[in-house]
């Protein structure tokens, strides 16, 4: 199956377009050289950053990421609070994306007092006073418990960073508690307005993890592109049963690379 089939391209950030602050050469090239011809997306987990921050730090790399082209697990966050009438929860979250969820939903109550649930994004400002509140309010049966996201580690130059699925293990620890609903990958969920939008077999998503872009890919009944550039390697797929459709180093060998068997 040639990419020209594909006009519709999910791109992971962290380890796919990027890794932290550098940009991954041949992705950003092929980004901006096909601008024009596919309609690219951007979908991350990563729930420590708000969209103007995404937004910015592409335009830096020369792509002309807007805010219509970024998919997060915000949306369907907000769907699920909306849909079960609730309007006051505590937020585990740093500064960032305490404005993201507020302007997504302004309605919401950010409060401990009073908290129905307690969300647990990626917090690069945790504090143990947060962990405290959130672990009393978790022991009150009543009060509910989700997360944006099950990733388990960040990736990060210097090597991965303790992530949302990190921080649950230590709440299953401490309280005896997991969450209800996790958000984002690899939750179909997340890619709703696309399926909505165009075929599948004109979608593809591509990515470096296979527990939450290669997964949301089979979930969603669209093709996956597994990049090297992040988290995976060659070695971790003996165990996969489903193949991607193609494996490459990083997203720019795609225009010469064939399907993988």
């Amino acid at each position: 199956m040639s990419i020209e089939n594909k006009t519709c391209f999910v791109l992971d950030l962290d380890g796919t377009v990027y890794l932290g602050n550098n940009p991954i050469p041949g992705a950003v090239a092929f980004i901006r050289n096909h601008w024009a011809s596919i309609d690219f997306y951007f979908l991350s987990n990563n729930t420590s950053k708000g969209l103007e921050t995404y937004i910015t730090k592409l335009n830096r790399m020369g792509i002309a990421a807007t805010p219509e082209r970024f998919l997060s697990p915000t949306e369907p966050l907000v769907h699920y609070l909306r849909a079960g009438g609730l309007t006051r929860a505590y937020l585990v979250g740093n500064a960032d994306y305490t404005r993201t969820l507020q302007n997504a939903m302004p309605e919401l109550q950010l409060t401990e007092t009073g908290a129905e649930l307690v969300i647990i994004a990626y917090d690069t400002e945790l504090t143990y006073h947060k962990l405290v509140v959130s672990a009393h309010l978790l022991q009150k049966p009543e009060v509910g418990f989700v997360a944006t996201h099950p990733d388990l580690v960040c990736p990060d130059p210097a090597g991965p960073l303790p992530d949302v699925g990190s921080f649950l293990a230590l709440y299953e620890k401490a309280v005896n508690r997991r969450p209800t609903h996790i958000f984002g990958k690899p939750d179909p969920k997340v890619l709703a307005p696309l399926l909505a939008r165009y075929k599948r077999e004109n979608m593809v998503m591509v990515g470096d993890r296979l527990s939450t872009d290669k997964k949301l890919a089979e979930n969603a009944g669209i093709d996956f592109v597994l990049v090297l550039s992040g988290e995976a390697t060659l070695e971790d797929l003996a165990g996969e049963t489903v193949k991607p459709w193609k494996v490459l180093n990083h997203l720019g060998e795609i225009v010469d690379s064939q399907p993988s068997a």
